[in-house]
């Protein structure tokens, strides 16, 4: 479980790479542990579909593409709004005070490591807590976790082109504000806002 989750947290990071090929030997090296342990976080990550297995060939980070982000993205805001409106609809006390804590965490948090093109880890915990809580009334589990595998993929490709938007028309982008005003219209109940 450890190493499956250091790989993960690597991959979704982009520290291992898309397409980069992941060595059993090496890995199991760097992690002092048995290569069947290895092969058996690597063949989890297969299951999330955060790692492919190519025939003879071992095992490879799994490419993105833009067809990819499109697919990622247009499919997360479908499941993502119907969760929220569904956690809106439902949510009580308790779910608009974790929420309410959920965006205190994550406005608290530092945004980006000072002079790189990346966001501060914590921030990107937080941020996932953030989205988490929004739809954590929904009461579907089901689509809870499709909603998740749905946002880790996205995530790889929003710490990986992080440095392209900060260099294009999204330089400007209010990500603070932008999730402000979500998060006051889940606490108004406002599902169309």
């Amino acid at each position: 479980s450890a190493v499956y989750h250091r790989l993960r947290a690597d991959v979704l990071a982009c520290r291992c790479r898309p397409g980069e090929k992941l060595l059993i030997g090496s890995l199991a090296k760097n992690f002092a542990v048995s290569a069947v342990a290895v092969r058996e976080a690597l063949s989890r990550l297969v299951a999330d579909g955060l790692v492919v297995v190519e025939d003879q060939r071992g095992f490879r980070v799994s490419a993105l593409s833009l067809s990819d982000l499109k697919d990622v993205t247009h499919t997360r805001i479908e499941l993502e709004c119907l969760a929220l409106r569904r956690s809106i609809a439902r949510g009580d006390d308790a779910w608009r005070a974790a929420l309410r804590r959920a965006w205190e965490d994550l406005d608290a948090a530092p945004h980006l490591v000072p002079g790189e093109d990346r966001h501060h880890e914590n921030w990107s915990l937080m941020h996932g807590r953030f989205h988490e809580a929004l739809v954590s009334a929904c009461g579907l589990d089901w689509l809870l976790r499709f909603r998740k595998t749905l946002f880790e993929q996205s995530e790889r490709y929003r710490r990986l082109g992080l440095a392209v938007m900060r260099t294009r028309a999204n330089a400007g982008r209010d990500t603070r504000g932008e999730h402000l005003r979500i998060y006051q219209a889940a606490m108004r109940h406002d599902a169309e806002a």
